[in-house]
C-alpha cells in the first residue's frame, strides 16, 4: 500500500507539473556546448518559454511527454517514496530519543532513489526524449523521432539492444541520490520542526505543505547541475555501438559545460527548475502525507 499511494500522489501531482518540465528539459539542452550569446535563445526565461511553445507547436506540446511522464513518476516515485516509508513506519529514520535524524533521512533518501532511478531509467530517458522534440523552428540539443512511449522503447531495444534502455543510468545516479536525500531529509526534518513550533493543529495538511514548501527549494539549489546533466546524457546523440557521442559521463558532461558555457551553465534554467521541482515537490509530498495519513485513520477504524 505504500508503493500504491506513493505512486498516486506522484501522478497526481505530474499532471499539474508536466508542463514545466517540458519547459525546464527544453531550457536545459538551448545552447548546448556553446558560449553564452553565440546562439539564438529560443526561450529566454520560463514565461517565455511557454508563451513560444504554444504559439508554435500548439497548446498541446506543453503536456508532452506526459504518458511517459506518469508511468516513470509512479514507477520512480511509488518505489522511492514507499521504500522510505517503510522505513518510516519500522522507525528506521528516528534516532533512539524518537526525533528524527538527519543523517538517518539523508542516507534512507539516497538509498531509496538510487534503487528507484535504477529500475525507472529507460522511461526517463523516453520522456526526457519526447519533451525535447519540437518544430525546427524552436528546436534545441538533439531532435530524436519518437512517435510514442512504446515506440521510443522498441526502437532503441532494436538498435542498441536492452542495455541501450539503461543508457545513462549509472551516471544518473548521483543526481537522485542527491535530490532524494535532500528532499526527504529536509522535509522529514521541516514537518517535525514546523510540528513542535505547534503553529498549525497536530497532523494538518498545513504541516506538509510548510516542510515541502521548505524542502522544494533545498532541491532545485541542489539538483539542477546534476539535472542538466542528466538532460545533457539521456538526450545525446548515439554511435552506433550506444556510445554517447557528445559526453562519455557525468563528469565529463559537467566540465564541458562549464569550459563552454561558464560556470552558470551547470544552473541553465534553474527558474524552470524551480518552478517544476518546488510545485511537484510540495504536491507529491503533500498527496503522500495525507494519502498515507488517510490510509492510516481508514485501517485504524477498521480494526
Amino acid at each position: 500500500m505504500d508503493f500504491l499511494l506513493s505512486g498516486v500522489a506522484a501522478c497526481g501531482a505530474c499532471l499539474f507539473t508536466n508542463p514545466l518540465e517540458v519547459v525546464k528539459t527544453r531550457m536545459q539542452l538551448q545552447g548546448e556546448l556553446r558560449a553564452p550569446g553565440t546562439y539564438t535563445r529560443h526561450y529566454r526565461n520560463v514565461f517565455h518559454a511557454f508563451y513560444t511553445i504554444g504559439r508554435v507547436d500548439g497548446l498541446s506540446a506543453l503536456q508532452r511527454g506526459l504518458l511517459p511522464a506518469l508511468f516513470y513518476q509512479f514507477g520512480f516515485n511509488g518505489l522511492r517514496l514507499g521504500l522510505y516509508g517503510i522505513a518510516d513506519t519500522a522507525g528506521y529514520i528516528h534516532a533512539s530519543d524518537g526525533s528524527i535524524s538527519l543523517l538517518r533521512t539523508t542516507v534512507a533518501g539516497a538509498l531509496s532513489g538510487v534503487v528507484s532511478a535504477t529500475v525507472s531509467s529507460p522511461i526517463y530517458m523516453v520522456k526526457t526524449h519526447i519533451q525535447a522534440q519540437s518544430a525546427a523552428e524552436i528546436a534545441v540539443g538533439h531532435q530524436y523521432q519518437h512517435q510514442g512511449m512504446l515506440h521510443a522503447l522498441t526502437m532503441i531495444h532494436k538498435e542498441h539492444g536492452v542495455l541501450g534502455l539503461w543508457r545513462g543510468s549509472l551516471s544518473a545516479a548521483p543526481r537522485v541520490m542527491v535530490g532524494s536525500s535532500t528532499q526527504l531529509a529536509t522535509f522529514s526534518s521541516s514537518k517535525e520542526f514546523f510540528s513542535r513550533l505547534e503553529i498549525f493543529p497536530k497532523d494538518s495538511w498545513l504541516l506538509a505543505l510548510s516542510a515541502g514548501m521548505t524542502s522544494s527549494v533545498t532541491v532545485a539549489v541542489a539538483m539542477t547541475p546534476f539535472d542538466v546533466a542528466s538532460t545533457r546524457l539521456y538526450n545525446q546523440p548515439v554511435g552506433p555501438r550506444g556510445e554517447g557521442l557528445m559526453y562519455k559521463g557525468l563528469f565529463d558532461c559537467l566540465s564541458k559545460i562549464i569550459r563552454s558555457e561558464g560556470f552558470f551553465g551547470i544552473y541553465k534554467g534553474l527558474g524552470a527548475s524551480y518552478f517544476r521541482i518546488g510545485p511537484h515537490t510540495i504536491l507529491s509530498l503533500l498527496f503522500w502525507d495525507q494519502l498515507r495519513q488517510s490510509y492510516s485513520g481508514w485501517t485504524q477504524q477498521k480494526r
